[in-house]
């Protein structure tokens, strides 16, 4: 039986979907790995299998190099736990190998440190002569950044250090002082992701600190707020532009799940004036894995 990937996995996928540089500066500076140099790297197709399989795609295949002809290419794999046989991997870089013609590295994210220590042991194929040593980044590898100018400059780094370093208050403040001298449009995207992979207590403390910056926040806790905000939006006679604001809120939140919003339903997101209709569409895209379950 196949496992529903958790949020924290998506937002996981997410964070290097949105930057795939992030895959190539992990493996050159926090594990050591020699890769080619190049501008160039690209998202790839992540299904290579040719046969009936339970498993027949990676999370995340990257190029490096021209696409005529890639220098390197990198599978990025995000595990929680030990469920996935290693030999899985040996059999991705094989078909990606021969798929590509370049050589493979196998990058695994594993927020577990028993799950890193597991994956980090050389992986026999099966295949005479053949033995994969996959690229392992576990808690251990990740620096628990503390310094807010730092976390400014490398903002998927710091979401994967508040993952697992956020119960320490230095990390999360470090984090949310970025957040908060940040001016691109993208950056709620980092606290979603943040808050989607993160513990409850680590939640609790991103709420807490969080909200006291001037920062917009836009994640699931924000509701209580929002709800407080068109409260007084109502009071004011503001109601028009606290639909705008919810609208805003909707999509960002969308767009921060990965999920594809086609012009007709974007829409009628922005047609919807109904406050309430509004945050309980933000409500379910916070864990919504298709559109059809937001509006159902």
């Amino acid at each position: 039986m196949s496992v529903m990937p958790s949020p924290r996995h998506d937002a996981l996928v997410g964070l290097f979907r949105d930057r795939p540089e992030l895959a190539v500066e992990v493996l050159r500076d926090l594990l050591g790995v020699d890769l080619p140099a190049t501008p160039l790297i690209s998202l790839e197709s992540t299904t290579f299998n040719t046969r009936r399989s339970d498993d027949i795609e990676a999370d995340l295949v990257l190029a490096m190099g021209p696409p005529q002809e890639p220098a390197h290419a990198i599978i990025v794999e995000i595990q929680h736990d030990t469920s996935k046989a290693p030999r899985q991997f040996a059999r991705y870089a094989a078909a990606l190998w021969l798929l590509l013609g370049c050589d493979v590295t196998v990058l695994i994210i594993c927020p577990d440190r028993g799950t890193a220590t597991h994956y980090a042991q050389p992986i026999d194929s099966g295949l005479t002569g053949y033995r994969l040593q996959a690229q392992v980044l576990g808690p251990d590898g990740i620096p628990a950044i503390t310094d807010p100018q730092e976390a400014g400059a490398h903002l998927e780094l710091m979401a994967m250090a508040v993952m697992v370093h956020g119960r320490d208050r230095k990390v999360v403040e470090a984090f949310a002082t970025a957040l908060s001298q940040q001016r691109d449009e993208h950056a709620p995207k980092y606290y979603e992701y943040t808050y989607s992979m993160s513990a409850p207590e680590v939640r609790r403390l991103l709420e807490e600190i969080m909200t006291s910056t001037d920062w917009p926040v836009y994640s699931p806790f924000a509701r209580e707020h929002f709800g407080r905000g068109l409260a007084e939006g109502k009071a004011e006679g503001k109601a028009e532009g606290k639909s705008e604001e919810a609208v805003k809120m909707l999509l960002l939140v969308l767009d921060a799940r990965g999920l594809d919003v086609p012009e007709d339903t974007r829409a009628r997101i922005t047609a919807c004036s109904d406050l309430a209709q509004l945050e309980a569409w933000t409500t379910r895209a916070v864990t919504a894995r298709t559109l059809q379950d937001l509006f159902n």
